[in-house]
């Protein structure tokens, strides 16, 4: 949650008010997880109040609510490996209906052993973009496969939240660009304008 919550503030500036927010996970917490099993598995099964409270997927969007003073709308998402993209289409859609800013952030971290096994995540992986309305970004869903990751980041594979890494390649450099995001079923088109 550390790392969505500073990802978030870097993106949102001063203006963090101002923000519609969707989070993206794939997997939430897998230390507070670990931690929750461990507790279920011991004898009286005790349970910290406060790792059960932090436990829900939207532990993040809550917080983040009370820190930037935000009474705007937020949503917590998950579709585990298109978890990047259906929280980008989420975003896009909240920019284009309600006009307002949107941030998108998401963030998968390894889970601990014996977990790590089930969900191979071997780094961990934060984003932040802040979406305005009249950004040059045209989205769509389409039909296809996935922009790979960009060469030097393939370690990155398998986090969910790093599958930003090719729109945030095509965002840094000038000009048009074209990349597309998995979706359950699909891929989400995200062409930037020149």
């Amino acid at each position: 949650m550390a790392w969505a919550l500073a990802v978030a503030q870097e993106a949102a500036g001063a203006g963090a008010a101002d923000f519609s927010v969707v989070f993206a996970s794939s997997d939430g917490d897998g230390d507070i997880v670990h931690r929750l099993c461990t507790a279920l598995a011991a004898p009286g099964a005790t349970v910290s109040p406060t790792d059960f409270h932090n436990s829900v997927h939207n532990a993040a969007t809550g917080y983040w609510s009370i820190g930037a003073h935000s009474t705007a709308a937020s949503t917590a998402l998950c579709a585990y490996d298109a978890s990047f993209g259906a929280g980008l289409l989420e975003a896009a859609c909240l920019v284009a209906t309600d006009a307002r800013p949107v941030l998108l952030v998401a963030v998968d971290l390894p889970y601990p052993a014996p977990l790590a096994v089930h969900r191979p995540v071997h780094h961990g992986f934060a984003a932040a973009l802040a979406l305005e309305p009249g950004a040059q970004l045209e989205v769509s869903v389409e039909a296809g496969e996935a922009t790979p990751l960009p060469a030097g980041f393939e370690s990155f594979a398998g986090n969910a939240a790093a599958a930003c890494l090719p729109l945030l390649a095509a965002l840094a450099r000038p000009g048009s660009a074209s990349v597309r995001v998995a979706l359950t079923g699909g891929v989400l088109q995200v062409k930037k304008k020149q």
